[in-house]
């Protein structure tokens, strides 16, 4: 029986991996700060270290699947706290499951990004050069410092889709795939939260793929376990956008 672990896993997307992954035969491993099999805050080291050390003693040491949905939407007012969660909650699991990884069978890890990695401008913020340094204090103090937002938003989605295509060099060699799903608007009570926003809920409202609808959770999912299961055996180090079409209308000639 194969091994997936699963952040984000109460609801949304990640609760909607998890059920096809169990659906699918697999034991799951959820994470997430409430109503989960392992309950830890990811937006502080502590909290991230307790949540390896815990799905390591319950996998045996050995993961087959590692899927990365856990994150906070432009809803949250607390900059550094999405910089936190989504950037370095990602990178510190990526790391902390490597070894085990590497033990399991066609290993693969899959990160959920964001179309917003792609708005204009986000690659140009420093708050994503402090994530890429790895200098957490720092981003954090700066994202609370613009105090914006959609930059720490899509920052750290940027961040994150660019640090995992890092990896994938020394991630191939060791035999684990990696790739980045990058949803558009997806209908979850993050994207709720947005719509409400009185700031940023006409945006968001506003903003509605070439489908003209907003994905189902279910609907990412199943891209998101394709990726991470064995018939995508040759898909490593990508960003596969799941969004309806939005990249392709936001910049139709860059892919």
């Amino acid at each position: 029986m194969p091994t997936s672990v699963v952040t984000g896993s109460a609801s949304g997307i990640g609760a909607a991996v998890c059920e096809q992954l169990k659906n699918n035969g697999h034991q799951v491993i959820g994470i997430d700060r409430a109503n989960a099999d392992v309950i830890a805050d990811l937006s502080i080291k502590e909290g991230r270290q307790s949540a390896i050390r815990e799905v390591l003693c319950r996998a045996e040491e050995k993961v087959d699947q590692l899927i990365l949905c856990a994150g906070l939407g432009v809803s949250v007012t607390n900059c550094g706290l999405i910089v936190s969660v989504n950037y370095f909650g990602v990178s510190e699991l990526l790391d902390g499951f490597f070894k085990a990884l590497q033990a399991g069978e066609s290993p693969s890890a899959v990160v959920v990004g964001s179309v917003a990695s792609v708005q204009p401008g986000v690659d140009d913020s420093l708050v994503v050069e402090k994530m890429l340094n790895n200098d957490e204090a720092a981003a954090v103090a700066l994202a609370k410092e613009i105090n914006d937002p959609m930059v720490a938003y899509g920052g750290s989605k940027y961040a994150v889709s660019v640090m995992a295509r890092q990896k994938a060099v020394a991630w191939g060699k060791a035999g684990v795939r990696l790739n980045v799903v990058a949803p558009g608007a997806v209908e979850t009570p993050l994207l709720q939260a947005a719509k409400e926003h009185p700031t940023y809920g006409e945006a968001t409202r506003n903003f509605v793929a070439p489908l003209g609808r907003g994905s189902r959770p279910e609907e990412v999912a199943d891209v998101i376990c394709y990726l991470a299961s064995p018939r995508a055996s040759f898909i490593h180090g990508t960003v596969l956008f799941a969004d309806g079409g939005m990249d392709a209308m936001i910049r139709p000639d860059r892919f």
